[in-house]
C-alpha cells in the first residue's frame, strides 16, 4: 500500500509541494507484489547511494531522486520530457503521460473490476467521470467483446439447430418452470 499525500507542481523551474486537488485525490492505494518488490530494491539501491553520498545525500523522502549523488527530487516536467522521448523511441503512436492514468482505469475496468473501485484508485470524486473515463476502452476489447458475443450466440445456435425460440399458449401447460415465459410468471402471482 502507498500514500498519495501530496502532489507536486512546476511553474517553470519553480516547484511547489502541496495537497492534492480534491479531497478524493488524498488517498490509500494498493500496489501489486511484483512492484512492491521492484520498489524494494530501488529503496535499497537508493540507500546505497545515500551511504556513497555522505552529508550531501538530501533526504526529500521521494521514491525517485534526481542524482544518486544528492537525493534531490525530480522536477515534474522531467518526467514528461523523458515519457515522451521514451514513447517516440519506442514507436507507439503519441500519448500524454496523463493519458496512462486513463489506460490504466479502462484495463482495470475490463480486467473486472467493479466502478467504484476504480473511482477509489484514480481519486475521482464522481463515479461519472470515471465511468467516462473507462467507456474509453481500446478498440482491440471492442473488437474483442464483439467476437465474444457473436461466438455466444453461434454456440447457443449449434445447440438448438432449426429450434425457434418460441411457445404457444397450449405448450405452456408442460413445459418446465424454467421455460415458462416472463408474462405468465408475473400473471401467477
Amino acid at each position: 500500500m502507498a500514500m498519495i499525500e501530496q502532489q507536486r507542481i512546476a511553474n517553470g523551474h519553480l516547484v511547489t509541494a502541496g495537497p492534492p486537488k480534491i479531497a478524493a485525490s488524498r488517498r490509500l492505494i494498493a500496489l501489486d507484489r511484483h512492484t512492491v518488490r521492484l520498489l524494494r530494491d530501488h529503496r535499497s539501491g537508493q540507500r546505497a547511494e545515500q551511504r556513497a553520498a555522505g552529508s550531501s545525500w538530501q533526504d526529500s523522502g521521494y521514491v525517485f531522486c534526481s542524482s544518486p549523488r544528492t537525493g534531490a527530487p525530480l522536477h515534474p516536467d522531467f518526467l514528461t520530457r523523458r515519457f515522451h522521448h521514451l514513447v517516440g523511441e519506442s514507436g507507439l503512436p503519441p500519448v500524454r503521460l496523463h493519458d496512462l492514468r486513463h489506460g490504466a482505469a479502462s484495463l482495470a475496468h475490463c480486467a473486472g473490476v467493479d466502478l467504484k473501485t476504480v473511482q477509489t484508485q484514480l481519486g475521482h470524486s464522481s463515479i461519472v467521470l470515471t465511468a467516462d473515463t473507462c467507456t474509453s476502452v481500446l478498440t482491440d476489447l471492442l473488437a474483442y467483446a464483439a467476437e465474444a458475443t457473436a461466438r455466444l450466440v453461434r454456440t447457443a445456435a449449434a445447440r438448438n439447430p432449426g429450434h425457434r425460440h418460441h411457445q404457444n399458449s397450449t405448450s405452456t401447460k408442460s413445459a418446465e418452470p424454467s421455460k415458462i415465459n416472463l408474462a405468465e410468471r408475473l400473471a401467477a402471482r
